[in-house]
């Protein structure tokens, strides 16, 4: 099988829940959109496609295999035409001041030649607006948020010039909200005068959807972006603005029914997460496992699956391994960071291999790191992706499955409605 078209638009995602939130976002603003699982074949037939984001688990991995597997990524689009490759990231920017948003920005620099690159995790439709350099989540500055608690990587800085300039080797500017009041030609003049102080990224402010469009209009003729989801949005809005693509009406195969029982998981530990569980436990059997037995080697996987199996023809379940942030600092005290979070993931890839195996044709994940587990470990190629659950969560079908039809989602632990499940489930029949 060969290429039938060029791409117009290239992403790279560090993560896979935040893969399907961008391809949501392309799909929403009229783009055909595949989300493949890591770098694909060369010999994947995209049939007219306007955008293809190559889902990578690469947030919280050392960051040399980060910055090779997303160079990997980016050589695979460039070579079906995109023109520019986003490199997405959270828009709570999750990182450490070991990278990885630094190290792999530096590298795909490096390799297109871009000057001077625009960096934001702005997104307004999901609370997440950056001033002054500054991310702020809902009302709070990011430092103040709950994600100051993030089990894998704690946000302590809401400055994001900072916070990269810790990370990358070249210097790090600021394009402000004035700026970018202004327009497109002024923030491509500010991008100049940055680009010739030997400036090689800028954080740039977004408090409004239009200012991701003027974002979008500067970006869209660089080779190189950085950026949450709300500069995919602004990205797609240039390309059908300027003419480059037409919009389309993106039909929703992704949703089409393919019956079977249904099951939920869930991995996160935000506080979004934990209130949709508990609101779960009103509607369907809800397991909840013990994370210390996991990582002390005890098979709660196995408990999961007796669990389930018998209660899988009454309607869905739900397993959950996710804990408070007190009970995985004290977790991670005894057993490691690395170690107890890789001894979740596990076991919850094992209850998703086996609730498929006993006939799961529809699954909700909830948690980055749990949802790049579960997704690897029933070895799905691809997505086609379909109607929106909640912001940022879309329907995905799965394609080229060894066990044929399936519908999942992959949501990030804080996104989403109080009862997520249950909207999710009633989306997928």
């Amino acid at each position: 099988m060969t290429l039938a078209a060029k791409i117009s638009l290239g992403c790279i995602a560090d993560d896979y829940t935040g893969a399907s939130d961008l391809a949501n976002t392309l799909t929403r603003a009229g783009l055909r959109t595949v989300q493949t699982i890591g770098v694909p074949a060369d010999d994947l037939a995209l049939p007219e496609v306007d955008a293809v984001v190559v889902s990578l688990k690469s947030r919280s991995i050392e960051a040399g295999l980060a910055v090779s597997r997303s160079r990997a990524a980016d050589k695979w689009l460039r070579g079906r035409g995109a023109g520019h490759v986003l490199f997405k990231i959270c828009s709570t920017f999750d990182s450490t001041d070991a990278g990885n948003i630094g190290p792999v920005m530096d590298a795909l620099r490096a390799d297109c030649g871009e000057a001077a690159v625009l960096v934001t995790p702005a997104f307004p439709e999901t609370g997440r607006t950056v001033y002054q350099g500054n991310l702020f989540v809902g009302a709070v500055p990011l430092n103040e948020s709950p994600l100051k608690d993030h089990p894998l990587n704690p946000m302590h800085d809401s400055n994001l010039v900072r916070v990269l300039a810790r990370q990358s080797k070249t210097q790090i500017g600021l394009v402000d909200l004035a700026t970018v009041t202004r327009g497109a030609d002024a923030v491509r003049a500010r991008l100049a005068e940055l680009a010739g102080k030997g400036i090689g990224a800028a954080i740039i402010d977004a408090v409004f959807d239009r200012d991701l469009e003027t974002i979008g209009l500067v970006a869209v003729q660089q080779r190189l972006s950085v950026g949450a989801s709300g500069m995919g949005l602004g990205l797609a809005r240039a390309l059908v603005s300027t003419g480059k693509i037409a919009s389309t009406a993106v039909s929703s195969e992704a949703g089409v029914a393919v019956g079977g029982a249904a099951a939920c998981l869930a991995g996160s530990c935000s506080q979004a997460t934990l209130q949709q569980i508990a609101n779960a436990e009103r509607v369907m059997p809800v397991l909840h496992l013990d994370p210390g037995r996991i990582t002390t080697g005890e098979d709660e996987a196995q408990r999961a699956l007796a669990w389930a199996k018998p209660r899988l023809a009454d309607g869905p379940v739900l397993i959950a391994s996710s804990s408070t942030p007190d009970q995985v600092a004290a977790l991670q005290a005894r057993h490691g960071r690395d170690a107890a979070g890789h001894a979740i993931e596990q076991a919850m890839a094992d209850i998703a291999e086996g609730l498929v195996r006993a006939g799961v044709k529809r699954l909700v994940v909830a948690g980055g790191e749990t949802s790049g587990a579960v997704v690897d470990r029933l070895k799905i190629p691809g997505f086609l992706v379909g109607v929106e659950i909640a912001a940022g969560v879309p329907v995905l079908r799965a394609v080229g499955a060894e066990k044929g039809d399936m519908l999942l989602a992959l949501k990030s632990g804080n996104f989403g409605g109080p009862e997520f499940f249950s909207d999710a489930l009633g989306l997928m029949r």
